[in-house]
């Protein structure tokens, strides 16, 4: 079990994050590459890895590693790229070299993978087979941390159809220890928290997530609930009352276009087949201050009672899904990056933020492990501030399992 982190004082640095797919799609054209480099010369320190963009890269790379790969997870780093047609699904050795190749690439352009996102459908699986069979590709997704020198997996909410999950309380909650006791080391909404009772388990606040859930609603004329503003209010302050800043692993950063017309049916945007707030939340998210492009959500409010009343300091990072990442032109990534540099330079002089020198590479690799979920903020039965988590209400939940120790893969230090 790894030791709890020290709460963070005023003068620790915030640094600058970014997902992967929030600069563009490999599906689209835009290579991973390309991507990189635009956050890099943006000034961005670090990256969430998005598990597709590692999967796509391994399809691409040979079922039989070529002689100039070795085989040790501490020596992975390839000196040529060979590719090859994808294959349907990428195998574990695929997967692996493709990790090797991400670290290379990020460690070239001087950036840390902060962290390994999404480990899909995981909690509350009624089928404890399919539950098995997560928990086993858990340890590869370890292994796969360790070589890109990440402690950190994100877990979303299982939003699984009713009949194939669970709301029941104590299965989640056993789930998410026995995935905390698997990254090994070492709190969702809150009180969630508590039950699990891992020091590896905390809460990863995303801004979005939390407004667009207490304050906004797409499908109605001008996008806000009537009672939205005092919602939030309340929300924020019991998120400051109730969640310690030592169980805030991760804050992830975005805002969301007010639409011009209510999204109901006749809408073009409407899908009748996925509820009003997922559509939108996966097409209009945007940076923070991006007021000019119909941003509307009081996202500064959330973040003063994470930044301010919490005190929270460390990895902050932009992770917003919109339509224009999958444009196929070629521009997308520049375009994304320099649109995130403008909305960090806003953030740090509307908050003040002390962000250090910048630049450097990786985390270091320490002895333990963390998990967070994310919290909405909402009221939660279980006395917390988050959604109770036997709502299945999409992503409003994540889990981040934070991965020191490596499933005891890797020893400390071995990735060096």
């Amino acid at each position: 079990m790894g030791a709890r982190q020290e709460p963070p004082s005023s003068k620790t640095p915030c640094r600058l994050s970014i997902s992967t797919l929030s600069l563009g799609q490999s599906y689209a054209g835009h290579s991973l590459e390309q991507r990189l480099d635009q956050a890099s010369q943006h000034g961005y320190q670090g990256i969430e890895l998005f598990y597709d963009d590692l999967e796509y890269i391994a399809q691409t790379l040979p079922l039989v590693p070529p002689s100039s790969f070795t085989t040790t997870d501490s020596t992975v780093i390839p000196t040529t790229i060979l590719m090859a047609a994808p294959t349907t699904a990428p195998t574990d050795s695929q997967l692996v070299r493709a990790a090797a190749l991400v670290r290379a690439m990020c460690a070239t352009r001087r950036l840390a993978v902060i962290c390994l996102q999404p480990f899909r459908h995981f909690e509350g699986l009624v089928s404890r087979d399919a539950r098995a069979h997560r928990l086993a590709e858990l340890h590869l997704w370890c292994r796969l941390a360790g070589i890109l020198r990440t402690d950190l997996i994100l877990i979303p909410s299982n939003f699984l159809p009713a009949g194939q999950v669970t709301g029941e309380f104590k299965f989640i909650v056993q789930d998410l220890r026995e995935a905390a006791e698997i990254a090994a080391a070492a709190t969702p909404p809150l009180g969630v928290a508590q039950q699990v009772d891992r020091p590896n388990f905390g809460l990863c606040l995303d801004t979005f997530n939390i407004a667009a859930r207490v304050y906004a609603d797409p499908a109605v004329s001008g996008g806000v609930q009537p009672e939205g503003p005092q919602r939030l209010t309340e929300s924020v302050k019991e998120l400051a009352a109730a969640v310690s800043v030592d169980r805030v692993f991760l804050v992830q950063i975005a805002d969301g276009a007010r639409l011009a017309a209510p999204l109901v049916p006749g809408h073009p945007l409407y899908d009748a087949d996925s509820p009003a707030r997922m559509t939108w939340s996966r097409q209009h998210r945007l940076f923070y201050g991006e007021d000019d492009r119909s941003g509307y959500l009081p996202v500064d409010q959330v973040l003063a009672a994470i930044l301010g009343d919490l005190g929270y300091r460390g990895w902050l990072s932009f992770e917003l899904f919109n339509r224009r990442t999958s444009g196929t032109d070629a521009s997308v990534p520049a375009e994304m990056a320099r649109r995130g540099a403008a909305s960090w330079a806003k953030l740090v002089e509307d908050f003040g933020l002390e962000t250090g020198g910048g630049g450097k590479t990786g985390p270091q690799t320490l002895k333990g492990a963390k998990v967070a979920e994310e919290s909405c903020a909402t009221k939660s039965k279980e006395g917390g501030a988050g959604e109770s988590l036997s709502s299945r209400s999409g992503s409003q939940r994540k889990s981040v399992v934070r991965l020191l120790t490596l499933c005891g893969l890797c020893q400390p230090g071995s990735e060096e």
